[in-house]
């Protein structure tokens, strides 16, 4: 697999389409991290670790994580639009006076910057500017 973020994106995106309440997905740090900013944002419901099978038989290090995905009381999902903006073939970076606004403030960009990843509006309080890696709304 090229893009392990692309992959995680993609499958919130599809299962949010057909009404899953849960996905399980291989960890990363990076792919932990944008769950956790999903959650603190309230686009999601939770994400956790969870331990596979194969960890608990054999003593491997197979970690994964479980996202919860949340929904409107009208049934539709919460994130409407997730887009992967930097990609391996074309890393977007921007500088701190250049960060995006994400549908005139309603919707949210993650910024990995040298601090760690963030949003674009925590981005824009600490002044640091970095490689735009997803748009949600």
């Amino acid at each position: 697999m090229t893009d392990p973020i692309a992959d995680m994106l993609t499958r919130i995106r599809n299962s949010s389409m057909v009404r899953k309440s849960e996905i399980v997905l291989p960890m990363s740090k990076i792919k932990y991290e944008i769950g956790k900013i999903l959650e603190k944002e309230n686009w999601i419901q939770r994400c956790e670790l969870v331990e596979s099978e194969m960890e608990k038989e054999n003593k491997k290090f197979s970690k994964q994580m479980r996202i919860i995905l949340k929904y409107k009381k009208s049934g539709k999902p919460a994130i409407a639009s997730l887009k992967r903006i930097s990609k391996p073939g074309l890393r977007i970076y921007a500088k701190k006076d250049e960060l995006p606004t994400v549908l005139n403030g309603l919707g949210m960009a993650i910024v990995s910057t040298p601090s760690g990843m963030m949003t674009v509006r925590e981005a824009k309080r600490q002044k640091v500017g970095g490689e735009v890696i997803c748009e949600i709304y």
